[in-house]
Parts: structure tokens; C-alpha cells; sequence
């Protein structure tokens, strides 16, 4: 590599080298999220030939180390990646006098990290042919969200978080305790960099209505959270009610099962007496009436026999 260097210092000298200079006028660029951005970018050479020239311009997003490839061109042939047609443009300028500028539009988040102008011209051997801009697209904070954790009771540890879902740059925490008047107090507790409040030993002077900003570049936007002692309250005479009713529903389900066994054992009691008690009772009538009926035509045929005898 030395010795490569070397070579196209001697070749300069001498003016038998060729060597190509890539330049931008910018190095870090802001962008609202939705705009528009023009990535400047331009070469000089000292060869006027340009049939071989390579343009290419890279991208490594902000929280990715892997190098993307956003736009290819080889003598006047352009290749633009299927996910920036239609967001990747040439300025009208584009080709003439060195300007290999490109335009993005509908940045997004995703879009910031850093662009890389490449630009090859053989015969050049030598020179500088890179230019690196760094770009953020902003975003204000989307509405954080407020949420209470732990038991709202004197002499506990209660934590309040807030969180924004969007935000460039990520935006910061702060949170402000209303009094009765709506007016803005300090809390005197550690908030973390994600916006995590810790009140410790939670006392019936921090109870309250409480509000979490979050800021960046961009704006703000704020959520509020109630800390007080009587909506614990409420939530521990709700789960008493609802262990009440579920009690009494069990001894509901077992009254019933209670009363179908009785009922049963009854019932299985009572079929056999029945059927003994049957079948202790007398004769029917009708048997004592046929053997009266029957008794005298008994009679009646000694009767003739005698009458015979005589």
C-alpha cells in the first residue's frame, strides 16, 4: 500500500498521474420526518475522459453497522434498489460538472446514519474518492404513556413510568407533581433517562395528580398519572366484594349438591317400605264373597241326595 502511495506521488510529479477528488459541502444534516433531503456531492478529475466513470452512494443506518447500497451508476446506467424507487431522484444538475448529487424524499427515522459519495474515473490511480455526510431525521415525541406501579399506600415504594413510542432524537423525561391549583411543584426523587420516577416511603403529602413531559429537538408532549391512597382503596374494597360473592357462590353450589343427595337418599328409603306395606294387607273382598256364593249350592246337592235315599 505504501509503495502504491508512493507511486502515484512520483507519477503527480511528474504529471503522468491521474487523480480524482471527491467533495460535499456538508457533513451533518437535519431533516424533519416526511421531508425531503438533497445529499450534495461532486468530483474533479484531471483526466476530462469520463466513459468509465462509477458513481455509487452507500448507506449504514444509525443503529445497524451493515452497509446498504443505495444507488449504482455506470456509464449514464442507473440502478436504484427496489425500496427507494420512487423516494430516490437526480437533481437536474446531476452529470454536469462533476455533480453526482442524489435526492431523498419521505425521510423516516430509519432513514438517519451515514451516506457515502463514492466516485471511481479510470484512469485515475489515486486521490481522494469519498465524501461522508451524517444525517438525522427528527421527530418530535409521540403522547408518552403514564403508569402507576407497586401498592399506593403510606410507607411503600410506588413507581411511576412515562414512555414516548416515537422520538428523534429520544427524547428526556421530566416529572412535575399538581397541586390544588394546578401549579407546577418539584419532586424531590430520582428520575432515570427512560423515565422512571421512584417515590420511596410514599407519604399522604405526595399524593396527587402528577405530570411527565417529554422533550427533545423537536416539542413535547405530556401525560399525567393520579396517585392517591382512595383508588387503592377502591381496588382493595373491589377484590373483597368479588372474594364475598365467589364465596358465597360455593356455598350456593354446595347447598345444591347438599339437597340432591338428600333427595335421593329419601327416595331410595322410601320405595322398599312401600312395597313391604303392600304385601302385608288382606285378602280383597271379592274371594270371601265367592266362597259365601259358593257354599250353598254345596248344601243344596246333599239335600237331593237325601230325598233319593228316602
Amino acid at each position: 500500500m505504501a509503495f502504491v502511495l508512493t507511486l502515484a506521488v512520483l507519477l503527480s510529479v511528474t504529471g503522468c498521474a491521474e487523480l480524482i477528488t471527491v467533495t460535499s459541502p456538508q457533513r451533518y444534516v437535519n431533516v424533519t420526518v416526511g421531508g425531503s433531503l438533497l445529499l450534495q456531492c461532486s468530483f474533479i478529475s484531471t483526466t476530462k475522459e469520463t466513459t468509465n466513470l462509477v458513481v455509487m452512494w452507500n448507506f449504514v443506518e444509525k443503529s445497524s453497522s451493515s452497509l446498504k447500497q443505495i444507488y449504482y451508476s455506470q456509464a449514464d446506467q442507473d440502478v436504484v434498489p427496489p425500496e427507494y424507487k420512487g423516494r430516490l431522484s437526480l437533481p437536474p444538475s446531476h452529470g454536469t460538472g462533476g455533480n453526482v448529487s442524489i435526492g431523498i424524499s419521505n425521510m423516516q427515522t430509519a432513514d438517519s446514519g451515514l451516506y457515502t459519495c463514492e466516485v471511481r474515473n479510470s484512469p485515475d490511480i489515486g486521490g481522494k474518492t469519498e465524501a461522508s455526510i451524517v444525517v438525522q431525521v427528527l421527530e418530535p415525541p409521540s403522547a408518552p404513556f403514564c403508569a402507576v406501579h407497586g401498592d399506593v399506600a403510606v410507607g411503600h415504594l410506588v413507581t411511576l413510568t412515562c414512555h414516548s413510542e416515537k422520538g428523534s432524537p429520544p427524547p428526556t423525561y421530566t416529572w412535575v407533581r399538581l397541586d390544588q391549583a394546578r401549579a407546577r411543584q418539584p419532586i424531590m426523587a430520582r428520575v432515570t433517562p427512560t423515565g422512571i420516577l421512584e417515590i420511596r416511603n410514599i407519604s399522604e403529602f405526595k399524593f396527587g395528580e402528577y405530570q411527565c413531559t417529554s422533550t427533545n429537538a423537536m416539542g413535547t408532549s405530556t401525560c399525567m398519572v393520579e396517585l392517591s391512597q382512595e383508588a387503592e382503596d377502591g381496588v382493595i374494597a373491589g377484590a373483597v366484594i368479588g372474594a364475598l360473592l365467589g364465596c358465597l357462590l360455593i356455598a350456593l353450589v354446595v347447598w345444591f349438591i347438599a339437597h340432591q343427595v338428600k333427595k335421593h337418599r329419601y327416595a331410595a328409603v322410601k320405595t322398599p317400605a312401600a312395597e313391604m306395606k303392600g304385601s302385608s294387607r288382606p285378602p280383597p273382598a271379592t274371594s270371601a264373597v265367592s266362597m259365601e256364593m259358593s257354599s250353598p249350592s254345596h248344601d243344596s246337592t246333599h239335600g237331593d241326595d237325601d230325598e233319593a235315599r228316602a
